[in-house]
């Protein structure tokens, strides 16, 4: 399985709770996630960061950013959303 770190930026257009819902439900759907900040979250897949940062494509629009990378299981944090013991079994 691969640890990955999805980072992204929504640009304002007076509609980004539906962006959100859709990105956040899809991310969620990888089955192992952990909302980690506010645009940044980590999964467990096997499927590589190209083809997520496809699959989540599709539900961004072309001004928007993403960022997709595999860990190499060495990181360090500090007040995240999410629990410390998910971070250091899965990253």
């Amino acid at each position: 399985m691969n640890s990955l770190v999805i980072s992204y930026d929504i640009t304002k257009d007076g509609n980004e709770n539906y962006v959100y819902s859709g990105l956040y439900d899809a991310i969620k759907a990888y089955g192992t996630w952990a909302h980690i900040t506010d645009s940044c979250w980590a999964i467990k897949t096997e499927r590589s960061a190209a083809e997520v940062r496809d699959a989540l494509l599709n539900l961004l629009r072309p001004s928007d950013r993403l960022f997709v990378v595999q860990t190499a299981h060495i990181a360090a944090w500090h007040n995240t959303f999410c629990r410390n013991g998910w971070l250091k079994e899965n990253i």
